[in-house]
Protein backbone atom coordinates (compact mmCIF):
# COMPACT_ATOMS: atom_id res chain seq x y z
CA UNK A 1 0.00 0.00 0.00
CA UNK A 2 3.01 2.59 0.77
CA UNK A 3 4.78 1.66 -2.47
CA UNK A 4 1.51 2.46 -3.88
CA UNK A 5 1.15 5.95 -2.67
CA UNK A 6 4.69 6.42 -3.12
CA UNK A 7 4.48 5.42 -6.74
CA UNK A 8 1.41 7.69 -6.85
CA UNK A 9 3.52 10.70 -5.66
CA UNK A 10 5.87 9.90 -8.46
CA UNK A 11 3.85 9.73 -11.06
CA UNK A 12 2.04 13.06 -9.83
CA UNK A 13 5.45 14.97 -9.46
CA UNK A 14 6.54 13.46 -13.08
CA UNK A 15 3.24 14.98 -14.52
CA UNK A 16 3.70 18.02 -12.60
CA UNK A 17 7.77 18.46 -13.95
CA UNK A 18 6.23 17.33 -17.45
CA UNK A 19 3.38 20.07 -17.95
CA UNK A 20 5.81 22.98 -16.44
CA UNK A 21 8.70 21.98 -18.80
CA UNK A 22 6.41 21.88 -21.81
CA UNK A 23 4.26 25.31 -20.51
CA UNK A 24 0.86 24.10 -21.19
CA UNK A 25 -1.18 26.27 -20.26
CA UNK A 26 -4.55 26.17 -17.71
CA UNK A 27 -7.01 28.69 -18.19
CA UNK A 28 -8.96 30.16 -15.51
CA UNK A 29 -12.08 28.72 -14.58
CA UNK A 30 -13.39 32.37 -14.08
CA UNK A 31 -12.32 33.80 -17.08
CA UNK A 32 -13.91 30.56 -19.09
CA UNK A 33 -16.69 31.44 -17.31
CA UNK A 34 -16.33 35.34 -18.80
CA UNK A 35 -15.25 34.35 -21.72
CA UNK A 36 -18.41 31.59 -22.46
CA UNK A 37 -20.72 34.83 -21.85
CA UNK A 38 -19.40 37.60 -24.05
CA UNK A 39 -18.92 34.87 -26.49
CA UNK A 40 -22.39 34.17 -26.58
CA UNK A 41 -23.92 37.46 -26.11
CA UNK A 42 -21.54 38.23 -29.23
CA UNK A 43 -24.34 36.32 -31.19
CA UNK A 44 -27.01 38.98 -30.60
CA UNK A 45 -27.43 41.29 -34.04
CA UNK A 46 -25.46 44.32 -34.97
CA UNK A 47 -26.81 46.89 -37.72
CA UNK A 48 -25.82 44.77 -40.82
CA UNK A 49 -25.89 41.24 -41.46
CA UNK A 50 -22.36 39.15 -40.72
CA UNK A 51 -20.73 36.13 -42.43
CA UNK A 52 -19.55 33.49 -40.27
CA UNK A 53 -15.83 34.53 -40.22
CA UNK A 54 -16.61 38.02 -39.00
CA UNK A 55 -18.93 36.84 -36.50
CA UNK A 56 -16.23 34.12 -35.59
CA UNK A 57 -14.03 37.01 -35.23
CA UNK A 58 -16.39 39.69 -33.15
CA UNK A 59 -17.14 36.40 -31.07
CA UNK A 60 -13.23 35.72 -30.28
CA UNK A 61 -12.43 39.34 -29.68
CA UNK A 62 -15.41 39.81 -27.28
CA UNK A 63 -14.53 36.46 -25.58
CA UNK A 64 -10.99 37.37 -24.67
CA UNK A 65 -12.37 40.69 -23.01
CA UNK A 66 -14.86 38.02 -21.09
CA UNK A 67 -12.03 36.06 -20.15
CA UNK A 68 -9.54 38.86 -19.02
CA UNK A 69 -12.64 40.23 -16.82
CA UNK A 70 -13.43 37.20 -15.30
CA UNK A 71 -9.68 36.46 -14.07
CA UNK A 72 -9.68 40.21 -12.67
CA UNK A 73 -13.17 39.85 -10.90
CA UNK A 74 -11.79 36.64 -9.35
CA UNK A 75 -8.22 37.86 -8.75
CA UNK A 76 -10.25 40.99 -6.85
CA UNK A 77 -12.79 38.56 -5.01
CA UNK A 78 -9.66 36.59 -3.71
CA UNK A 79 -7.97 39.56 -2.78
CA UNK A 80 -11.02 40.77 -0.57
CA UNK A 81 -11.66 37.11 0.86
CA UNK A 82 -7.99 36.52 1.46
CA UNK A 83 -8.91 32.40 0.46
CA UNK A 84 -8.43 30.22 -2.13
CA UNK A 85 -10.45 27.82 -3.80
CA UNK A 86 -9.82 23.80 -3.11
CA UNK A 87 -8.33 21.83 -6.30
CA UNK A 88 -11.11 19.38 -6.18
CA UNK A 89 -13.65 22.71 -6.31
CA UNK A 90 -12.42 24.07 -8.65
CA UNK A 91 -11.98 20.94 -10.68
CA UNK A 92 -15.73 20.57 -10.23
CA UNK A 93 -16.46 24.17 -11.27
CA UNK A 94 -14.21 23.65 -14.74
CA UNK A 95 -16.44 20.26 -15.50
CA UNK A 96 -19.58 22.32 -14.77
CA UNK A 97 -18.45 25.45 -16.88
CA UNK A 98 -18.15 22.32 -19.94
CA UNK A 99 -21.02 20.73 -19.38
CA UNK A 100 -22.68 23.99 -19.11
CA UNK A 101 -20.97 25.79 -21.83
CA UNK A 102 -21.66 22.98 -24.54
CA UNK A 103 -25.46 23.55 -24.72
CA UNK A 104 -25.30 27.40 -23.96
CA UNK A 105 -23.16 27.57 -27.27
CA UNK A 106 -25.36 25.53 -29.57
CA UNK A 107 -28.41 27.49 -28.27
CA UNK A 108 -26.70 30.82 -28.66
CA UNK A 109 -25.83 29.55 -32.27
CA UNK A 110 -28.93 28.65 -33.30
CA UNK A 111 -30.40 31.76 -32.22
CA UNK A 112 -27.50 33.63 -33.76
CA UNK A 113 -28.28 32.08 -37.08
CA UNK A 114 -31.92 33.34 -36.86
CA UNK A 115 -31.28 36.74 -35.94
CA UNK A 116 -28.50 37.19 -38.83
CA UNK A 117 -31.56 35.77 -41.07
CA UNK A 118 -33.90 38.76 -39.33
CA UNK A 119 -31.42 41.28 -40.58
CA UNK A 120 -30.23 39.90 -44.17
CA UNK A 121 -34.08 39.87 -45.12
CA UNK A 122 -34.54 43.69 -43.57
CA UNK A 123 -32.28 45.50 -45.94
CA UNK A 124 -33.28 42.53 -48.96
CA UNK A 125 -30.81 40.42 -48.73
CA UNK A 126 -31.09 36.42 -49.29
CA UNK A 127 -29.93 34.78 -45.88
CA UNK A 128 -27.08 32.86 -45.80
CA UNK A 129 -26.73 29.09 -45.57
CA UNK A 130 -27.06 27.64 -42.39
CA UNK A 131 -24.38 25.19 -42.28
CA UNK A 132 -21.65 27.37 -42.35
CA UNK A 133 -22.27 28.59 -39.14
CA UNK A 134 -21.16 25.32 -37.51
CA UNK A 135 -17.36 26.73 -38.46
CA UNK A 136 -17.89 29.76 -35.87
CA UNK A 137 -17.13 27.99 -32.63
CA UNK A 138 -13.57 26.95 -33.72
CA UNK A 139 -12.68 30.27 -35.22
CA UNK A 140 -14.04 32.01 -31.93
CA UNK A 141 -11.81 29.48 -30.13
CA UNK A 142 -8.97 30.51 -32.67
CA UNK A 143 -9.00 34.06 -31.71
CA UNK A 144 -9.60 33.80 -27.84
CA UNK A 145 -6.51 31.28 -27.54
CA UNK A 146 -4.10 33.84 -29.78
CA UNK A 147 -5.08 36.87 -27.54
CA UNK A 148 -4.19 35.02 -24.91
CA UNK A 149 -1.15 33.60 -25.63
CA UNK A 150 -0.37 37.06 -26.94
CA UNK A 151 -1.55 38.45 -23.05
CA UNK A 152 0.68 35.86 -21.48
CA UNK A 153 4.13 36.82 -23.20
CA UNK A 154 3.10 40.57 -22.64
CA UNK A 155 3.05 39.29 -18.89
CA UNK A 156 6.06 37.60 -19.08
CA UNK A 157 7.81 40.58 -20.65
CA UNK A 158 6.51 42.89 -17.96
CA UNK A 159 7.53 40.26 -15.39
CA UNK A 160 11.19 40.01 -17.01
CA UNK A 161 11.08 44.20 -17.24
CA UNK A 162 10.61 44.79 -13.74
CA UNK A 163 12.27 42.05 -12.33
CA UNK A 164 15.41 45.08 -12.06
CA UNK A 165 12.91 47.76 -10.72
CA UNK A 166 11.50 45.71 -7.90
CA UNK A 167 14.71 45.00 -6.83
CA UNK A 168 16.07 48.19 -6.62
CA UNK A 169 12.79 50.42 -5.39
CA UNK A 170 11.07 50.39 -1.56
CA UNK A 171 8.46 48.07 -1.42
CA UNK A 172 5.73 50.42 -1.80
CA UNK A 173 6.95 51.86 -4.69
CA UNK A 174 7.81 48.62 -6.71
CA UNK A 175 4.02 47.38 -6.28
CA UNK A 176 3.44 49.67 -8.84
CA UNK A 177 6.65 48.50 -11.68
CA UNK A 178 4.45 46.26 -13.91
CA UNK A 179 2.13 49.68 -14.20
CA UNK A 180 4.80 51.65 -15.11
CA UNK A 181 6.01 49.37 -17.78
CA UNK A 182 2.68 48.15 -18.89
CA UNK A 183 2.57 52.15 -20.00
CA UNK A 184 5.99 51.88 -21.37
CA UNK A 185 4.83 49.11 -23.81
CA UNK A 186 1.73 50.78 -24.76
CA UNK A 187 3.37 54.08 -25.89
CA UNK A 188 5.89 51.42 -27.65
CA UNK A 189 3.01 50.34 -29.37
CA UNK A 190 1.39 53.69 -30.10
CA UNK A 191 4.64 54.59 -32.00
CA UNK A 192 4.98 51.23 -33.60
CA UNK A 193 1.27 51.82 -34.92
CA UNK A 194 1.81 55.04 -36.25
CA UNK A 195 5.87 54.91 -37.28
CA UNK A 196 5.25 51.36 -38.62
CA UNK A 197 1.79 49.33 -39.21
CA UNK A 198 0.37 52.70 -41.05
CA UNK A 199 3.28 53.19 -43.35
CA UNK A 200 3.04 49.32 -43.93
CA UNK A 201 -0.87 49.93 -44.70
CA UNK A 202 0.27 53.20 -47.03
CA UNK A 203 2.49 51.04 -48.93
CA UNK A 204 0.11 48.39 -49.99
CA UNK A 205 -2.45 50.76 -50.44
CA UNK A 206 -0.05 53.01 -52.20
CA UNK A 207 0.60 49.58 -54.43
CA UNK A 208 -3.11 49.44 -55.33
CA UNK A 209 -3.80 53.09 -56.10
CA UNK A 210 -0.89 53.15 -58.49
CA UNK A 211 -2.59 50.37 -60.23
CA UNK A 212 -5.10 51.00 -63.62
CA UNK A 213 -8.50 49.03 -63.42
CA UNK A 214 -9.18 47.14 -66.38
CA UNK A 215 -11.01 49.17 -69.21
CA UNK A 216 -10.56 52.30 -68.10
CA UNK A 217 -8.32 54.58 -70.38
CA UNK A 218 -6.60 58.64 -70.44
CA UNK A 219 -9.68 60.39 -71.36
CA UNK A 220 -9.40 63.09 -74.62
CA UNK A 221 -12.10 65.70 -73.63
CA UNK A 222 -10.15 68.89 -72.34
CA UNK A 223 -12.68 69.35 -69.74
CA UNK A 224 -11.20 66.36 -67.80
CA UNK A 225 -8.12 65.76 -66.02
CA UNK A 226 -5.99 63.29 -67.38
CA UNK A 227 -6.24 64.51 -70.71
CA UNK A 228 -3.90 65.84 -73.04
CA UNK A 229 -4.73 69.39 -72.43
CA UNK A 230 -4.44 68.50 -68.46
CA UNK A 231 -2.26 70.44 -65.56
CA UNK A 232 -2.69 67.40 -63.67
CA UNK A 233 -0.75 63.93 -65.81
CA UNK A 234 -2.91 61.27 -66.20
CA UNK A 235 -0.45 58.77 -64.47
CA UNK A 236 -0.31 61.07 -60.84
CA UNK A 237 -4.48 60.87 -60.25
CA UNK A 238 -4.24 57.22 -58.88
CA UNK A 239 -6.53 54.34 -59.61
CA UNK A 240 -9.94 55.89 -57.85
CA UNK A 241 -8.83 59.48 -59.88
CA UNK A 242 -8.42 57.88 -63.31
CA UNK A 243 -11.91 56.05 -62.69
CA UNK A 244 -13.53 58.83 -62.06
CA UNK A 245 -12.96 60.82 -65.08
CA UNK A 246 -13.39 58.41 -67.22
CA UNK A 247 -16.83 57.49 -65.80
CA UNK A 248 -18.18 61.43 -66.33
CA UNK A 249 -21.72 60.96 -68.02
CA UNK A 250 -20.86 61.69 -72.04
CA UNK A 251 -22.99 64.06 -73.78
CA UNK A 252 -24.80 61.95 -76.00
CA UNK A 253 -26.94 60.38 -72.16
CA UNK A 254 -27.22 64.00 -71.14
CA UNK A 255 -28.71 65.42 -74.21
CA UNK A 256 -31.06 62.49 -73.96
CA UNK A 257 -31.90 62.90 -70.51
CA UNK A 258 -32.55 66.09 -70.84
CA UNK A 259 -33.78 66.68 -74.59
CA UNK A 260 -31.89 69.62 -75.15
CA UNK A 261 -27.91 70.21 -76.14
CA UNK A 262 -25.73 69.04 -73.01
CA UNK A 263 -22.43 70.28 -72.48
CA UNK A 264 -19.39 67.92 -71.83
CA UNK A 265 -18.75 68.15 -67.29
CA UNK A 266 -16.04 69.39 -65.76
CA UNK A 267 -14.18 66.95 -63.98
CA UNK A 268 -11.05 68.66 -61.83
CA UNK A 269 -9.04 65.69 -60.21
CA UNK A 270 -5.72 65.77 -58.59
CA UNK A 271 -4.19 62.89 -57.33
CA UNK A 272 -1.89 62.29 -54.39
CA UNK A 273 0.94 62.18 -56.47
CA UNK A 274 -0.05 65.16 -58.18
CA UNK A 275 1.84 67.63 -56.03
CA UNK A 276 3.65 67.01 -52.65
CA UNK A 277 1.57 68.47 -50.14
CA UNK A 278 -2.21 68.88 -49.00
CA UNK A 279 -1.85 72.88 -50.34
CA UNK A 280 -0.34 72.32 -52.93
CA UNK A 281 -2.53 69.79 -54.41
CA UNK A 282 -5.48 72.03 -53.43
CA UNK A 283 -3.80 75.09 -55.34
CA UNK A 284 -3.33 72.74 -58.47
CA UNK A 285 -7.25 71.89 -58.51
CA UNK A 286 -7.81 75.14 -58.90
CA UNK A 287 -5.46 76.02 -61.63
CA UNK A 288 -7.04 72.86 -63.12
CA UNK A 289 -10.31 73.55 -62.28
CA UNK A 290 -10.00 77.11 -64.01
CA UNK A 291 -7.78 75.86 -67.36
CA UNK A 292 -11.21 73.51 -68.08
CA UNK A 293 -13.62 76.35 -67.84
CA UNK A 294 -14.93 74.96 -64.62
CA UNK A 295 -15.85 78.53 -63.28
CA UNK A 296 -17.93 79.55 -66.60
CA UNK A 297 -20.41 76.48 -65.65
CA UNK A 298 -23.81 76.80 -64.15
CA UNK A 299 -22.62 74.75 -60.67
CA UNK A 300 -19.54 73.87 -59.38
CA UNK A 301 -19.24 71.30 -56.80
CA UNK A 302 -16.61 71.13 -54.21
CA UNK A 303 -16.14 67.08 -53.52
CA UNK A 304 -14.05 65.81 -50.81
CA UNK A 305 -13.07 62.21 -50.99
CA UNK A 306 -12.62 59.34 -49.19
CA UNK A 307 -9.33 57.46 -47.57
CA UNK A 308 -8.58 56.23 -50.84
CA UNK A 309 -9.51 58.91 -53.59
CA UNK A 310 -13.36 57.62 -54.01
CA UNK A 311 -16.15 59.73 -55.10
CA UNK A 312 -19.86 58.49 -54.74
CA UNK A 313 -20.34 58.73 -58.87
CA UNK A 314 -24.35 59.05 -57.58
CA UNK A 315 -23.04 62.66 -55.72
CA UNK A 316 -21.55 64.05 -59.20
CA UNK A 317 -23.79 62.32 -61.60
CA UNK A 318 -26.83 63.74 -60.36
CA UNK A 319 -26.08 67.40 -60.82
CA UNK A 320 -24.78 66.50 -63.91
CA UNK A 321 -27.64 65.00 -65.89
CA UNK A 322 -29.83 67.82 -63.90
CA UNK A 323 -27.87 70.63 -65.80
CA UNK A 324 -27.05 68.89 -68.57
CA UNK A 325 -23.55 68.86 -68.30
CA UNK A 326 -22.94 72.48 -67.52
CA UNK A 327 -21.11 71.68 -64.28
CA UNK A 328 -18.12 71.40 -62.64
CA UNK A 329 -16.79 68.70 -59.79
CA UNK A 330 -13.55 69.56 -58.28
CA UNK A 331 -11.92 67.47 -55.71
CA UNK A 332 -8.33 65.65 -54.84
CA UNK A 333 -7.11 63.18 -53.00
CA UNK A 334 -5.25 62.85 -49.64
CA UNK A 335 -4.48 59.69 -49.11
CA UNK A 336 -4.32 55.83 -50.39
CA UNK A 337 -5.46 53.69 -47.13
CA UNK A 338 -9.35 53.23 -46.97
CA UNK A 339 -11.21 55.17 -44.82
CA UNK A 340 -12.20 52.55 -42.34
CA UNK A 341 -8.72 51.62 -41.35
CA UNK A 342 -8.48 55.97 -40.99
CA UNK A 343 -11.73 56.15 -39.06
CA UNK A 344 -10.30 54.02 -36.52
CA UNK A 345 -6.88 55.70 -36.02
CA UNK A 346 -6.47 59.40 -37.24
CA UNK A 347 -9.11 61.47 -39.48
CA UNK A 348 -6.25 65.16 -39.62
CA UNK A 349 -5.64 64.24 -43.03
CA UNK A 350 -8.97 64.58 -44.59
CA UNK A 351 -10.04 67.44 -41.98
CA UNK A 352 -6.88 69.23 -43.62
CA UNK A 353 -7.39 68.45 -47.27
CA UNK A 354 -11.10 69.11 -47.05
CA UNK A 355 -10.38 72.51 -45.52
CA UNK A 356 -7.81 73.32 -47.89
CA UNK A 357 -9.96 72.48 -50.98
CA UNK A 358 -12.70 74.27 -49.94
CA UNK A 359 -11.01 77.50 -48.85
CA UNK A 360 -8.87 77.59 -52.34
CA UNK A 361 -11.35 77.20 -54.16
CA UNK A 362 -13.78 79.72 -52.42
CA UNK A 363 -11.42 82.11 -52.54
CA UNK A 364 -10.84 81.86 -56.18
CA UNK A 365 -14.69 81.70 -56.86
CA UNK A 366 -15.21 84.74 -54.60
CA UNK A 367 -12.71 87.11 -57.02
CA UNK A 368 -15.43 86.45 -59.80
CA UNK A 369 -17.76 88.87 -60.69
CA UNK A 370 -20.63 88.77 -58.36
CA UNK A 371 -23.39 88.42 -61.42
CA UNK A 372 -20.55 85.57 -63.15
CA UNK A 373 -20.29 83.41 -60.60
CA UNK A 374 -21.88 79.56 -60.87
CA UNK A 375 -23.76 77.76 -57.28
CA UNK A 376 -21.29 77.09 -55.08
CA UNK A 377 -22.12 73.25 -53.92
CA UNK A 378 -20.50 71.12 -51.23
CA UNK A 379 -20.70 67.38 -50.78
CA UNK A 380 -18.83 64.30 -49.00
CA UNK A 381 -19.43 61.11 -48.24
CA UNK A 382 -17.90 59.08 -45.17
CA UNK A 383 -14.62 60.61 -44.55
CA UNK A 384 -15.07 63.01 -47.04
CA UNK A 385 -18.15 64.25 -45.10
CA UNK A 386 -16.00 64.48 -42.08
CA UNK A 387 -13.15 66.26 -44.02
CA UNK A 388 -15.38 69.15 -46.17
CA UNK A 389 -17.28 69.96 -43.01
CA UNK A 390 -14.63 70.71 -41.15
CA UNK A 391 -14.06 73.61 -43.48
CA UNK A 392 -16.70 75.30 -41.78
CA UNK A 393 -17.23 77.10 -38.43
CA UNK A 394 -20.92 76.58 -38.14
CA UNK A 395 -24.04 76.51 -39.87
CA UNK A 396 -23.73 80.18 -40.52
CA UNK A 397 -20.65 79.58 -42.35
CA UNK A 398 -21.91 77.17 -44.45
CA UNK A 399 -24.96 79.46 -45.30
CA UNK A 400 -22.84 82.50 -45.63
CA UNK A 401 -19.93 80.88 -48.24
CA UNK A 402 -21.91 78.08 -50.14
CA UNK A 403 -25.36 77.81 -52.17
CA UNK A 404 -26.12 74.11 -50.74
CA UNK A 405 -24.41 70.96 -49.08
CA UNK A 406 -24.98 67.28 -49.26
CA UNK A 407 -23.27 65.02 -47.05
CA UNK A 408 -23.83 61.28 -46.46
CA UNK A 409 -22.64 58.86 -44.08
CA UNK A 410 -20.90 61.64 -42.11
CA UNK A 411 -19.14 59.63 -38.64
CA UNK A 412 -19.87 60.99 -35.33
CA UNK A 413 -16.47 62.76 -34.89
CA UNK A 414 -17.60 65.49 -37.06
CA UNK A 415 -17.91 68.77 -35.15
CA UNK A 416 -21.05 70.78 -36.79
CA UNK A 417 -22.46 67.17 -36.90
CA UNK A 418 -22.50 66.06 -33.76
CA UNK A 419 -23.50 69.76 -32.44
CA UNK A 420 -26.73 69.63 -34.46
CA UNK A 421 -27.84 66.34 -33.05
CA UNK A 422 -26.57 67.33 -29.67
CA UNK A 423 -28.68 70.33 -29.64
CA UNK A 424 -31.46 68.79 -31.56
CA UNK A 425 -35.16 69.36 -30.82
CA UNK A 426 -36.40 67.22 -27.63
CA UNK A 427 -38.59 64.43 -28.74
CA UNK A 428 -36.71 64.12 -31.61
CA UNK A 429 -34.51 61.11 -32.43
CA UNK A 430 -30.94 61.02 -32.56
CA UNK A 431 -30.94 58.82 -35.85
CA UNK A 432 -33.26 61.49 -37.52
CA UNK A 433 -33.15 65.17 -35.45
CA UNK A 434 -34.52 68.18 -36.46
CA UNK A 435 -32.49 71.26 -35.37
CA UNK A 436 -34.15 74.22 -34.59
CA UNK A 437 -37.00 74.39 -36.98
CA UNK A 438 -35.82 72.82 -39.83
CA UNK A 439 -35.35 75.80 -42.14
CA UNK A 440 -31.60 75.36 -43.23
CA UNK A 441 -30.71 71.77 -42.22
CA UNK A 442 -32.50 68.21 -42.93
CA UNK A 443 -31.58 65.11 -41.72
CA UNK A 444 -32.55 62.39 -44.49
CA UNK A 445 -32.90 58.68 -44.28
CA UNK A 446 -35.59 58.00 -47.01
CA UNK A 447 -37.08 60.75 -49.61
CA UNK A 448 -40.25 61.91 -47.49
CA UNK A 449 -37.97 62.99 -45.10
CA UNK A 450 -36.98 66.13 -47.19
CA UNK A 451 -40.11 67.09 -46.01
CA UNK A 452 -39.98 66.97 -42.79
CA UNK A 453 -40.49 69.09 -40.64
CA UNK A 454 -43.71 71.12 -42.36
CA UNK A 455 -41.84 74.39 -41.84
CA UNK A 456 -40.38 76.57 -44.29
CA UNK A 457 -37.06 74.97 -45.77
CA UNK A 458 -35.04 78.63 -46.73
CA UNK A 459 -32.32 78.66 -49.22
CA UNK A 460 -29.15 77.48 -49.27
CA UNK A 461 -30.56 74.11 -47.99
CA UNK A 462 -28.29 71.49 -46.00
CA UNK A 463 -28.86 67.89 -45.87
CA UNK A 464 -27.28 65.01 -44.22
CA UNK A 465 -27.93 61.93 -45.41
CA UNK A 466 -27.78 59.01 -42.68
CA UNK A 467 -29.49 55.68 -42.66
CA UNK A 468 -30.53 54.53 -39.73
CA UNK A 469 -28.10 51.15 -40.29
CA UNK A 470 -25.30 53.11 -40.90
CA UNK A 471 -22.09 51.73 -38.74
CA UNK A 472 -20.06 54.56 -39.81
CA UNK A 473 -22.62 57.58 -38.62
CA UNK A 474 -23.13 55.71 -35.27
CA UNK A 475 -20.13 54.15 -34.50
CA UNK A 476 -18.19 55.79 -31.45
CA UNK A 477 -15.74 54.37 -28.77
CA UNK A 478 -18.45 55.52 -26.36
CA UNK A 479 -20.27 52.30 -27.02
CA UNK A 480 -17.52 50.32 -25.05
CA UNK A 481 -19.47 51.40 -21.89
CA UNK A 482 -22.54 53.99 -22.58
CA UNK A 483 -25.79 53.09 -24.14
CA UNK A 484 -26.43 54.98 -26.80
CA UNK A 485 -29.44 57.03 -27.41
CA UNK A 486 -30.41 55.71 -30.85
CA UNK A 487 -30.71 52.20 -29.32
CA UNK A 488 -33.21 53.24 -26.69
CA UNK A 489 -35.35 55.54 -29.62
CA UNK A 490 -38.03 54.64 -32.17
CA UNK A 491 -35.23 52.42 -34.80
CA UNK A 492 -35.02 52.87 -38.17
CA UNK A 493 -37.29 49.65 -40.43
CA UNK A 494 -33.90 48.08 -40.88
CA UNK A 495 -32.32 48.36 -37.68
CA UNK A 496 -33.54 44.61 -35.91
CA UNK A 497 -35.83 44.80 -32.73
CA UNK A 498 -33.32 42.27 -31.40
CA UNK A 499 -30.71 44.28 -31.19
CA UNK A 500 -29.65 45.21 -27.65
CA UNK A 501 -26.53 46.97 -26.30
CA UNK A 502 -24.27 45.07 -24.41
CA UNK A 503 -20.84 46.67 -22.67
CA UNK A 504 -17.99 46.20 -24.82
CA UNK A 505 -19.87 43.27 -26.99
CA UNK A 506 -21.53 46.26 -29.18
CA UNK A 507 -18.76 47.87 -29.93
CA UNK A 508 -16.84 45.02 -31.49
CA UNK A 509 -20.16 44.07 -33.26
CA UNK A 510 -20.22 47.74 -34.82
CA UNK A 511 -16.99 48.28 -35.58
CA UNK A 512 -17.01 44.99 -37.51
CA UNK A 513 -19.80 46.47 -39.62
CA UNK A 514 -17.39 49.49 -40.55
CA UNK A 515 -15.37 47.67 -43.76
CA UNK A 516 -18.31 46.16 -45.01
CA UNK A 517 -20.76 48.59 -45.29
CA UNK A 518 -21.05 49.73 -48.86
CA UNK A 519 -21.31 46.02 -49.13
CA UNK A 520 -25.18 46.33 -48.88
CA UNK A 521 -28.07 47.49 -50.84
CA UNK A 522 -28.63 50.65 -51.53
CA UNK A 523 -30.77 52.67 -48.76
CA UNK A 524 -29.30 50.57 -46.83
CA UNK A 525 -25.53 50.74 -44.57
CA UNK A 526 -23.73 53.13 -46.16
CA UNK A 527 -24.81 52.93 -49.35
CA UNK A 528 -26.50 56.16 -50.31
CA UNK A 529 -26.16 55.65 -54.12
CA UNK A 530 -30.25 55.81 -54.63
CA UNK A 531 -30.19 58.94 -52.11
CA UNK A 532 -28.53 61.64 -53.64
CA UNK A 533 -31.00 62.65 -56.62
CA UNK A 534 -33.29 63.00 -54.51
CA UNK A 535 -31.22 64.92 -52.32
CA UNK A 536 -29.64 67.52 -55.22
CA UNK A 537 -33.25 68.21 -56.35
CA UNK A 538 -34.24 69.59 -53.22
CA UNK A 539 -30.90 71.59 -52.40
CA UNK A 540 -30.11 72.89 -55.91
CA UNK A 541 -33.08 72.53 -58.67
CA UNK A 542 -32.43 73.94 -62.04
CA UNK A 543 -35.14 76.69 -62.94
CA UNK A 544 -39.11 74.85 -63.44
CA UNK A 545 -37.42 71.46 -61.70
CA UNK A 546 -40.12 69.00 -61.01
CA UNK A 547 -41.25 66.20 -58.91
CA UNK A 548 -41.48 63.80 -62.05
CA UNK A 549 -38.04 65.03 -62.63
CA UNK A 550 -36.76 63.81 -59.98
CA UNK A 551 -38.42 60.45 -60.40
CA UNK A 552 -36.82 60.66 -64.01
CA UNK A 553 -33.22 61.41 -62.58
CA UNK A 554 -33.70 58.92 -59.77
CA UNK A 555 -34.13 56.38 -62.84
CA UNK A 556 -31.34 57.89 -64.60
CA UNK A 557 -28.79 57.73 -62.11
CA UNK A 558 -29.76 54.39 -60.82
CA UNK A 559 -29.08 52.90 -64.37
CA UNK A 560 -26.10 55.16 -64.87
CA UNK A 561 -24.31 54.36 -61.76
CA UNK A 562 -24.78 50.85 -62.60
CA UNK A 563 -24.53 50.79 -66.54
CA UNK A 564 -22.08 53.89 -67.47
CA UNK A 565 -21.49 54.55 -71.13
CA UNK A 566 -20.22 51.65 -73.18
CA UNK A 567 -22.58 49.19 -71.23
CA UNK A 568 -22.37 47.69 -67.90
CA UNK A 569 -18.92 47.85 -66.06
CA UNK A 570 -17.43 44.49 -64.43
CA UNK A 571 -15.47 46.20 -61.67
CA UNK A 572 -18.05 48.47 -60.60
CA UNK A 573 -18.05 47.35 -57.15
CA UNK A 574 -14.31 48.77 -57.29
CA UNK A 575 -16.17 52.38 -57.26
CA UNK A 576 -18.97 51.39 -55.00
CA UNK A 577 -16.62 48.76 -52.87
CA UNK A 578 -16.39 48.33 -48.88
CA UNK A 579 -12.24 49.62 -49.28
CA UNK A 580 -13.32 53.46 -49.75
Amino acid sequence: MGATSSLSAVSAREHRELRAHLHWPRYHVAGTTGALLFACASFTPSLLPRSWVLQGVVNGLSASFGYGLGVMLAWLAHRLARRTLAPTTTQRLRVLVAVLGVPLVAWTLWLGQRWQRQVNLLIGEAPPQSYAWVRIPLLTLAVLLTVLAVARVTRRVVRWLTRPLVSMLPRRIAGVAPLLVIVLLIGLNDRLLWRGLLPAADLAFGAVNGMTNHGTVPPRAPELSGSPASLVPWKSLGRQGRDFVTLAPSVPSLSRFTGAPAKQPVRAYVGLKSAPTTSARAALAVRELRRAGGFDRAVLLVATTTGTGWVDPAATASLEYMYGGDTAVVTMQYSDIPSWISFLTDHREAVAAGRQLFNQVYHAWAALPAGHRPKLLVTGSSFGALGSEAAFTSLADVRRRTDGVVWAGTPDSGDLHRYLVQHRRPGTPERLPVYGDGRTVRFVDTAPDLRRPATPWQRPRVVYLQNASDPVVFWSPRLLFDKPTWLFEPRGPDVPASMRWIPVVTFWQVTADLPFALDVPAGHGHNYRDSFSDAWAAVAPPPGWTAADTHRLHAQVTRAVHEPAGGPLPSLSRVTGAAR
